[in-house]
């Protein structure tokens, strides 16, 4: 797609005069072209409560999606003189939310693809390399403030004539004084131990695991405690 730079800065210049800016007297404007071809402009808000203040690359994004999301693929960000003007740290991520590593923004050198302007960035792919394959343990609300106590036990088991490896949270007596010990919660079978582990460790530092000789490791955090001296793995 054939990128038109001057009237990109022209409609960034053009919204920059409505930019809202009593406090720092800086405005800014911001225009994008967006993969369909139309283009979708925003300027700064500022606020009494400074850290609240809506860069104009805000407004580009909002615009975005109000008029009918896509991709951004090229953005002219500039300031009261008209002159190119590079995204802060904030907007930068924002702007590769919506338009990825090849985003063009426009500097008063040429333009620069966003990899240059934010390298190694965090994004979704980040997310799903965790969420996705390895999902993250959740802890079930009726059970958050037991978080960081207890005791998970892994162990081994058998289902369907195969080995699998399944885990307990037990209460403490130590938690309190007169404390009722027993299960708060059953987890449910890995393959192998792994999972279970992380599962375990996602509700407490304590983490025990019997293998199927009866064998006790630890595979919590910290160094192993003195009752249980062996580490897992």
């Amino acid at each position: 797609m054939e990128i038109d730079w001057e009237r990109l800065r022209a409609a960034a210049t053009e919204v920059m005069r409505h930019a809202y800016v009593p406090y720092s007297k800086f405005p800014v404007g911001a225009a994008a072209l967006v993969d369909d071809g139309r283009v979708v402009v925003g300027c700064n808000v500022e606020n009494a409560g400074y850290g609240v203040t809506l860069c104009a690359e805000c407004g580009v994004v909002s615009s975005l999606h109000a008029t009918g999301g896509g991709r951004i693929v090229a953005l002219s960000c500039v300031d009261a003189t008209g002159e190119p003007l590079m995204p802060c740290g904030r907007c930068r991520q924002l702007l590769w939310e919506q338009g990825g590593p090849e985003c063009l923004i426009e500097a008063k050198s040429g333009p620069l693809r966003m990899a240059e302007l934010l390298p190694h960035a965090f994004d979704v792919a980040d997310i799903e390399a965790v969420t996705g394959e390895h999902p993250v343990p959740v802890v079930p609300d009726r059970l958050a403030a037991w978080r960081g106590r207890g005791t998970v036990f892994v162990h081994p088991d058998l289902s369907g004539g195969q080995q699998v490896w399944t885990t307990y949270w037990e209460r403490s007596a130590g938690d309190a004084e007169g404390a009722e010990t027993g299960v708060l919660e059953e987890g449910p079978t890995w393959e192998d131990p792994t999972g279970a582990i992380e599962w375990g460790l996602a509700r407490t530092p304590r983490v025990v695991v019997v293998d199927a000789s009866g064998t006790i490791f630890w595979a919590g955090e910290g160094e192993p405690p003195s009752e249980i001296p062996v580490r897992w793995g």
